[in-house]
This record gives structure tokens, sequence and C-alpha cells, in this order.
């Protein structure tokens, strides 16, 4: 299963998702700009490259992890259009991150109403708290490194507070502390590690 000790190894997917998670990238809390470099690839990645030969066994998880990688580029319409399609929790997880992203904070937050409890969020308060502990962070984030379950509302909060692309949704949001903001980045990038594994492993029939 997934944890917050996850050691992220794009090899270990199979050399088509190597190619498209290498170098890694870093998401901005915004909808950042689609990677062009990446957009031929990401539309000749079928089930079976996607899979590198392992069976599948969760077809509904495969879509789920290409819509993940197409959300990694950026490429945020193609991204929903898989994941709206999904009606599973991770599909759902998907679809709240790319909303969060796009930003509509208000819409994230309803598809993480359908998620409910996921299997990543244990994992994740973990990373979180551990990423926290390491960062001057004001007090809006101060409950990251104490809160006993994943709060994935409180998490859309803390992004909309700490992206520069919430005070347009939002003016009345105060400039955020670029501590505040790289930590909620590289959260970000925690998550979606944990929850493309989750993904992936569930496609493949190896998760636990």
């Amino acid at each position: 299963m997934s944890d917050s000790n996850l050691i992220f190894d794009p090899h270990a997917y199979g050399p088509a998702v190597a190619e498209l998670l290498l170098p890694p990238r870093e998401s901005a809390l915004g909808p950042g700009q689609p990677n062009q470099a990446a957009e031929r690839r990401l539309r000749a990645l079928m089930t079976e490259t996607l899979l590198a030969g392992r069976p599948l066994a969760d077809r509904h998880m495969a879509q789920a992890c290409l819509a993940g990688l197409w959300l990694y580029h950026d490429f945020l319409d193609e991204s929903h259009v898989i994941s709206q399609e999904i009606e599973t929790p991770s599909g759902s997880y998907w679809h709240g991150i790319l909303h969060r992203r796009e930003p509509d904070y208000g819409n994230a937050k309803y598809w993480f109403r359908r998620v409910g409890r996921h299997a990543v969020f244990e994992p994740l308060r973990q990373a979180a708290a551990e990423l926290a502990s390491g960062h001057d962070v004001d007090t809006a984030g101060e409950f990251l490194a104490t809160q006993a379950t994943w709060d994935p509302f409180r998490f859309v909060d803390l992004c909309e507070a700490a992206s520069p692309v919430g005070r347009i949704v939002n003016p009345s949001v105060p400039l955020p502390p670029a501590p505040l903001e790289s930590l909620c980045r590289r959260i970000q990038a925690r998550e979606w590690e944990l929850l493309f594994d989750h993904c992936y492993r569930a496609a493949t029939g190896r998760a636990t």
C-alpha cells in the first residue's frame, strides 16, 4: 500500500510512464501552462503501454492513471474529460485536484465530498505533517502538523490562501507568503505521487 515513506520511482511504472515523469515537475497551485513537449506522448499512451505488459485488473484505475498524467503536464481540459467519466472515489479525487488547481474551489470541494475517505488520506496526512515541520509557515498552515485525519477541504482553503491565482477568484485574499505557497506545492506533489501509485497498483492488481 502507498504510504508516507513511499520512494517514488518513475521507472517502477514502466518506460512509457517514466518518460512522462522525467525530469520531475512540481505543478503550480493554479492551472499552470500545458507542457506541449509531452502532448504527443500523452495522446499516444494507451492502457497496454501504460501498464508495460502487466495484466489489467481494473480499467477504471488505469483511466485514473491517464487522468493523473494529463494533469501532471497541466493539460486540465484533457484530464477533466477522463476523470469526469470515472465514477469512483479515485476518479473523483483526480477531479477534485483538477478543480482545486483550475481554480474552482467550491467545485473542488464538491468532488472531494464524493471521494469520501480515501486510502491515500492517511499517508498524505503523515507526509504533510513531515513537510510542514520543516517549513516556516504562518498560522494558516499550522494545522498540517497536528491534524488527526487528512482534511481535503481545509487543504483546498489553504491552497486558495497560498496561491497567487486564488486572488483572482477572491481579491480580498491577502498576498500569500512564499513559504506557504512552496509548502502547498510540495504537499500537492506528494499527493499526486501517492494517488498515482495507488491507482497504478489497483490497475495492475497489486493493491494491498
